[in-house]
């Protein structure tokens, strides 16, 4: 070499190595840096401090401004949301000028150069709208945020980024919003970015969908840190999934999801007590609007004896907690003691027990829904459980069979025939007043019955091929048959299930969407073959079973469907005007990554069971087995939020991972939980599966016939041999 080497000595090469990294580390340290005047309990707080913020927190928003670094950047958040705004002095707002101060400042109610509303306004359906391109390809304008329970202060401003307001719409606001009132909720102005709600409440207010707030608080952030580019290392919240899509699952995850499955009912204060069945009244009222907050924790839990509620709606309040349905249906007594019985025997529990057999007994005897003309011989609507102890008079033969199936379940777990009698009577009660097609509609009224007598339904020629609304108590028909040999069942039923395969799909009705339709079919064709294994059956379950799980994840998720909109009862909002006036689909279009566990996977779970026993069709077990590993997995956990931990929301997005959906049914929406039609079929089936054994096989040894010459004579007399 021509050149010559210089030696350089170790120690100073060290030196200047660790001069570098110490000048990167204090560079990190200052990026990292910023004045926070809030509570440390503020959820943005909690998660800057993950990340390894150096926060000098303040009290007042003078203070924070006085002792600010020139040209750095200070969060100012709104503690006293949503009683008071935010006030912060003309003077300081100067002071943060001249230091060239980046302010983040949340729901201020006055600030200089904006005409800010002296009232709050409180939100009810409107969502987020993103108005800008600011927060990246994940987060597009007209992307929807849930801002749940959102309080703002009215402010007209330009170009804001966020604005609020009621559209229809999956994850976009589909009919754009130039129809509709919106209003700014963040926005630069005069140097600052501004949030007229609080944004930094997004995991106490369980705003969602969680990935989408990370991108607007991200953007937040990098504004205000003068970090480009800024992204969260981890996440906070408050209520999640039990377990990520693709961690492993332990051994015993099932039988913990059946553990807080059904402990739920109990972390919920469901069961009434008499110290405050006042309060249930109160908000029960004439079952119109029978909504209310949630049943605190320090009330104690009922023993079954007055009923059980039905669980949350989709209304979610600012500080997370969730508004309770306080309504007492029938349906929900008989599913819930179900999942009780069902999981007293699995956890030989027998404590269960008990509870189960009080839903029972208060349902069949110490309640309204079985008294009345219900409870006379010579009545039409001997037999009949009424519908809720405010409507005791109106009967859906869907809600009656759930009911029924419900207590034959509980009945087979706890090993007694005590309510035999009142089963036979329901189920007969329900064929009597269905039309000589096999159709009974949607659902009767006792005036009407008494006026016209129940062979005027038993005559009638209805058709209605609405598996939704009539399948399941087809279903109890053929139990009902296998256990009694009583003819009539069959033929009717075999009819109707006839009719109904003939009109597949085009011509069949659906409720929320036809996916729900196909998950409801299956459950009698299943049966069908149990009585008659013929290959025309077989072919009718397989062909109803291989449509739906068309529609399955690789996650075990089955995704929603909507049908011809022409058939439709409760379809997609056809405008921003329209979202949220009646019962409506989770999704707006088909493609749209749902689960539905109150109408669709909860009842494919229990049906899927009993076609797989039914057939030993391996596709069936297959796919019993992924949907059996997704509800596990999504499971709600909560350590916050007691009432939540165990459950199961409506609504899950498996490609987001995350609790989200069109919120356009407020009532039964993305986050309602109900304790009879999804907790008590996932937590039922949950068993079964985890025991290997179907429904079928479980009552098999019901001795239901005994009751059947007395019932079929009190019914029908000498008129229908």
């Amino acid at each position: 070499m021509s050149g010559k080497f210089k030696y350089v000595p170790v120690r100073a090469v060290l030196l200047f190595f660790l001069c570098v990294l110490l000048s990167a580390v204090d560079a990190f340290s200052q990026q990292r840096s910023a004045g926070f005047c809030g509570s440390p309990l503020n959820d943005l707080y909690i998660l800057l401090k993950k990340e390894k913020f150096q926060l000098k927190c303040y009290n007042e928003p003078g203070l924070a401004i006085k002792n600010a670094a020139p040209g750095s950047g200070v969060f100012i958040v709104a503690d006293g949301y949503p009683k008071q705004g935010k006030v912060i002095k003309a003077g300081d707002l100067l002071i943060a000028k001249r230091k060239r101060l980046r302010l983040y400042v949340e729901y201020p109610n006055s600030l200089a150069g904006l005409n800010i509303s002296d009232t709050v306004t409180k939100t009810k359906l409107e969502r987020g709208i993103i108005t800008s391109g600011v927060f990246g390809e994940q987060l597009k304008p007209m992307s929807l945020l849930g801002i749940n329970d959102c309080h703002f202060f009215k402010v007209k401003v330009q170009h804001p980024l966020i604005v609020i307001g009621k559209v229809a719409g999956f994850s976009k606001a589909e009919y754009g919003i130039d129809d509709i009132e919106t209003n700014p909720l963040l926005f630069h102005h005069d140097g600052m970015l501004v949030a007229m709600t609080k944004l930094s409440n997004f995991a106490t207010g369980r705003y969602e969908p969680q990935d989408s707030w990370m991108s607007v608080m991200e953007y937040v952030v990098s504004w205000v840190a003068d970090m480009k580019d800024f992204h969260f290392n981890q996440r906070l919240a408050y209520v999640s999934p039990m377990y990520a899509e693709n961690t492993p699952l332990p051994e015993n995850a099932r039988k913990i999801s059946i553990e807080k499955g059904v402990k739920w009912f109990y972390n919920g204060r469901f069961f009434i007590d008499s110290s405050w069945k006042n309060m249930m009244l109160k908000y029960q009222g004439d079952g119109s609007n029978p909504f209310g907050p949630p049943v605190s924790q320090s009330l104690p839990n009922g023993d079954g004896s007055l009923g059980i509620l039905e669980g949350h709606a989709s209304t979610i309040y600012f500080d997370g907690t969730q508004q309770y349905r306080y309504w007492m249906r029938a349906d929900v007594q008989g599913e819930s003691a179900y999942a009780l019985a069902a999981a007293g025997s699995y956890l030989h529990k027998e404590e269960y027990y008990k509870v189960a057999a009080n839903l029972a007994d208060y349902t069949f005897y110490n309640s309204n829904l079985r008294g009345g003309a219900k409870n006379d011989k010579d009545s039409s609507a001997y037999g009949l459980i009424g519908w809720a102890v405010t409507h005791p008079g109106v009967f859906y033969e869907d809600d009656n069979a759930r009911f029924l199936l419900g207590m034959i379940g509980a009945s087979a777990y706890m090993n007694t025939d005590k309510w035999n009698k009142e089963i036979a009577e329901a189920i007969m009660g329900n064929f009597r007043t269905t039309g000589k097609q096999g159709f009974r509609g949607i659902c009767l009224d006792e005036k009407d019955i008494q006026k016209l007598g129940w062979k005027h339904f038993w005559d009638s020629d209805l058709v209605n091929p609405h598996p939704h609304l009539e399948s399941w108590i087809w279903a109890c028909y053929l139990w009902l048959y296998d256990k009694t040999g009583y003819e009539p069942l069959l033929t009717k039923t075999k009819n109707a299930i006839r009719m109904t395969m003939e009109a597949y799909p085009g011509n069949w009705k659906w409720t929320n969407g036809i996916e729900q339709e196909r998950a409801r079919m299956v459950l009698p064709l299943a049966w069908l073959v149990r009585v008659e294994d013929t290959q025309e059956h077989r072919q009718w379950l397989d062909r109803v079973v291989s449509d739906l799980l068309k529609n399955q994840d690789a996650s075990g998720a089955i995704r929603e469907e909507l049908g011809d909109p022409s058939k439709g009862m409760y379809n997609k909002s056809l405008s921003n005007k329209e979202y949220g006036l009646h019962e409506a689909p989770l999704i707006f279009e088909n493609g749209d990554p749902v689960a539905d566990m109150l109408y669709t996977n909860n009842f494919a779970f229990f049906s899927l069971n009993e076609a797989a026993h039914a057939t030993g069709d391996k596709k069936y077990i297959a796919a019993l087995n992924k949907l059996a590993d997704f509800l596990t997995r999504i499971q709600v956990k909560s350590e916050q939020h007691k009432d939540l931990d165990g459950a199961w929301f409506r609504a899950f997005d498996y490609k987001r991972w995350d609790y989200w959906a069109s919120n356009a049914d407020a009532g039964w929406g993305a986050w309602c939980t109900l304790t009879g039609w999804t907790q008590s079929w996932i937590v039922t089936t949950q068993v079964l599966v985890q025991q290997d054994q179907s429904y079928w096989e479980l009552t098999k040894r019901s001795k239901i016939n005994n009751q059947m010459p007395q019932t079929v004579k009190i019914m029908f007399g000498n008129e229908v041999k």
